[in-house]
């Protein structure tokens, strides 16, 4: 496979490094601190819909017990420019991990600040996420059925 150019390319660094693009798919992941119960993953799930046509275009995402994955394409904001997706996924993490503080007294949000993120390379790095995404309730063993997983959404069409 030859090298794909990346139109507006930059890396910037946390503890990971974050590679930045226009007009690219992005996979992130983040691991939660401890298991999350049913209605701090519909919490969080909920806060991370919220963004959907107005900051990205999701194409998956799924909250599982332990950690969450998502798949999506930044909008563009108002100069014309992508937004950063850490100003996306970051602020819904925060508004979730707040809510489930006030509701639980503990003293961190039960996931951790960083995400993982990748540029999603090919069609077939998209698909095969995309469907180890759908699957991971089932191999979670948490269902049967992926259709039957409450903060699982996939994006028609």
């Amino acid at each position: 496979m030859g090298r794909v150019p990346f139109k507006n390319f930059s890396i910037w660094r946390g503890r990971l490094p974050h590679w930045r693009a226009d007009d690219v798919c992005y996979y992130v992941t983040f691991n939660h601190r401890r298991e999350l119960d049913d209605a701090e993953r519909k919490l969080l799930f909920k806060e991370l819909i919220r963004p959907e046509k107005r900051k990205w275009d999701l194409l998956i995402l799924c909250v599982l017990p332990t950690a969450t994955e998502l798949i999506f394409t930044v909008r563009a904001g108002l100069q014309g420019t992508p937004l950063e997706l850490a100003d996306i996924v970051e602020p819904a993490k925060r508004r979730a991990g707040r809510k489930i503080i006030h509701n639980t007294g503990e003293r961190f949000p039960p996931f951790f600040a960083e995400s993982f993120d990748r540029i999603i390379r090919d069609e077939a790095e998209l698909a095969e996420r995309r469907e180890a995404i759908l699957c991971s309730s089932v191999a979670s063993e948490l269902v049967e059925d992926p259709a039957d997983y409450e903060t699982l959404w996939v994006a028609q069409g």
